[in-house]
């Protein structure tokens, strides 16, 4: 048994990205999955499966409702914040290569800058009436009560053990600036920065200055996941699904994971890491491009390494030689990233996986076959390897 190949993404779409969408958030998710639809040349009919985010404020049913789909044969919801991202279309990929569904919609959509701001502190986060909460009522006494401030911790460990420099993780935020600047779609499109721009930004939880930090972002997006077989016959060139994985590691919290070792790694991604390559018969040097979650800086480089595209503490040096840039070995976050076009949850990033393999990103990399997409980490997380169908 194998999900290799069976499912496929046939559509993609999404809203603008903004601070300020003057819209319903239920409005956002289904204009975005009417665009992924309308992109697959599929209809609202069409569709009998739908999973999002447990932390999605607009229910299936009400996005059924809205878009007329007759009737719901699956329906899920994944689990950990921006970890859930690539889950969903593991979900999805499992019920229509099982044949549980015929044509499974992933969404999220958000207005996490103009209404609720994941980057504050939030009351909610630790009053949740399950054991989530509860582990964060251990950090949030402590002034550990932002995302910001949580990855600072690693962060600085990471720095202590390996020699990384807050100019390593601000190389980074170039490339991904640099990338979304060329970008229409992006929020930062036209605003590329240097190295000495990151590090005149102002700190925000030592050592991650602004810059190292993700935006805060209005928009949806949408994927439209059917068996490769179907996906063969509809409007755009297929993408198939290779392989798709959800990782948690030892001692695992959300965000806090202080009481393992080492507390300067991502072993939940690498739980991803070993669960793509087995499926997929991939390693990582098969892969042409890489879309890795970028909430954080310093989780790219720890990505890197988990992954096994670099040892153990030679992210620093993997970067600083240009690879994550257009030309290098690894093109990483063409889109811009979450730091450049938008933060999405990780959603923007599973749809950039989809045009490399199409061929169609504004900063394609020549021959692209394979791209590696992760979703949050610091969290249970998940991942997926994409091929060109």
């Amino acid at each position: 048994m194998s999900l290799r190949g069976k499912a496929a993404i046939a559509g993609i779409g999404a809203t603008e990205f903004s601070k300020e969408s003057g819209r319903s958030e239920l409005q956002l998710s289904v204009e975005a999955v009417q665009a992924a639809l309308a992109d697959a040349g599929l209809r609202a009919a069409d569709v009998d499966g739908l999973v999002t985010f447990t932390m999605d404020s607009s229910s299936e049913i009400a996005v059924a409702r809205e878009l007329g789909v007759p009737e719901l044969r699956f329906f899920s919801r994944v689990n950990y914040g921006g970890g859930a991202a690539c889950g969903t279309v593991m979900h999805a990929a499992m019920a229509v290569a099982t044949g549980v569904a015929d044509v499974v919609v992933c969404y999220r959509g958000f207005n996490e800058r103009s209404g609720q701001r994941f980057g504050q502190v939030s009351v909610g986060a630790n009053a949740q009436v399950n054991t989530n909460g509860l582990d964060n009522a251990w950090t949030y006494p402590m002034g550990l009560s932002t995302p910001a401030a949580t990855v600072a911790m690693a962060a600085r460990r990471y720095m202590h053990e390996y020699g990384a420099t807050s100019e390593d993780f601000g190389r980074v935020a170039v490339a991904d600036r640099r990338d979304a600047a060329t970008n229409r779609n992006a929020f930062f499109h036209g605003r590329p920065i240097t190295l000495e721009d990151h590090q005149a930004s102002r700190m925000i939880a030592d050592p991650l200055h602004l810059l190292d930090c993700c935006q805060e972002s209005d928009g949806a997006v949408a994927v439209v996941v059917t068996s490769a077989e179907r996906a063969r016959d509809l409007a755009q060139p297929p993408v198939t699904i290779e392989a798709a994985a959800q990782g948690s590691g030892p001692d695992q919290f959300v965000m806090t994971s202080y009481y393992r070792d080492p507390v300067s790694g991502l072993p939940e991604m690498g739980v991803v890491g070993r669960e793509l390559w087995r499926q997929s018969g991939l390693r990582p040097g098969d892969m042409d491009t890489a879309v890795l979650y970028d909430h954080f800086t310093p989780y790219v480089l720890m990505q890197l390494e988990e992954l096994g595209f670099c040892a153990r503490g030679e992210a620093p040096d993997f970067v600083r030689d240009g690879a994550i840039e257009l030309g290098g070995r690894l093109p990483v976050n063409t889109h811009g990233g979450q730091l450049g076009e938008a933060y999405i949850h990780g959603m923007n990033g599973i749809a950039e996986g989809v045009r490399q393999m199409r061929g169609t990103s504004v900063n394609q990399v020549d021959g692209a076959a394979h791209v590696v997409v992760t979703a949050g980490t610091g969290v249970p997380t998940s991942g997926l390897v994409l091929a060109r169908g």
